[in-house]
C-alpha cells in the first residue's frame, strides 16, 4: 500500500496557474502508474491525467489536453499537475491515485477503478 498526499490547491482566477503536487510513500514510487482524477460538487469523479511508471507515456482528458501536464519525479517520489489556462469549470477536488504491481513501462490507465491507492485530495476553485 501506498500513502499519498496531494498539496498546492487554492483560490484562483480563471486564465491562471496551478501546479499539484502528489507525495507518495510506501512503496517503490516507479513501480506504479499514476493518475490524477478531479471530482465536482454533485458529479461523478473524473479522469484528469495519466503518466506511466517511469513517465514516457502520458495521456489526457479532452477537457484538459493542451492545459495541463502531468509529470512525476521518481527519485523524489512525487507527481505533478501542472494547471494553465484554468477555467471556472476546472473547480473540483482533485486526487492523485497509484495503480502498483509493476505494471508494463507504457501502461496508462484511466478509470477510478483500476487503481489501489488514493489521496485525500486538495481543492482547486477557478473564480470568472
Amino acid at each position: 500500500q501506498v500513502h499519498l498526499v496531494e498539496s498546492g490547491g487554492g483560490l484562483v482566477q480563471a486564465g491562471g496557474s496551478l501546479r499539484l503536487s502528489c507525495a507518495a510513500s510506501g512503496r517503490t514510487f516507479s513501480s506504479a502508474a499514476m493518475g490524477w482524477f478531479r471530482q465536482a460538487p454533485g458529479k461523478e469523479r473524473e479522469f484528469v491525467a495519466a503518466i506511466s511508471r517511469l513517465g514516457s507515456s502520458t495521456y489526457y482528458a479532452d477537457s484538459v489536453k493542451g492545459r495541463f501536464t502531468i509529470s512525476r519525479d521518481n527519485a523524489k517520489n512525487t507527481l505533478f499537475l501542472q494547471l494553465n489556462g484554468l477555467k471556472p469549470e476546472d473547480t473540483a477536488v482533485y486526487y492523485c491515485a497509484s495503480k502498483g504491481g509493476n505494471p508494463r513501462r507504457s501502461s496508462l490507465y484511466t478509470q477510478p477503478q483500476e487503481y489501489d491507492d488514493w489521496g485525500q485530495g486538495t481543492q482547486v476553485t477557478v473564480s470568472s
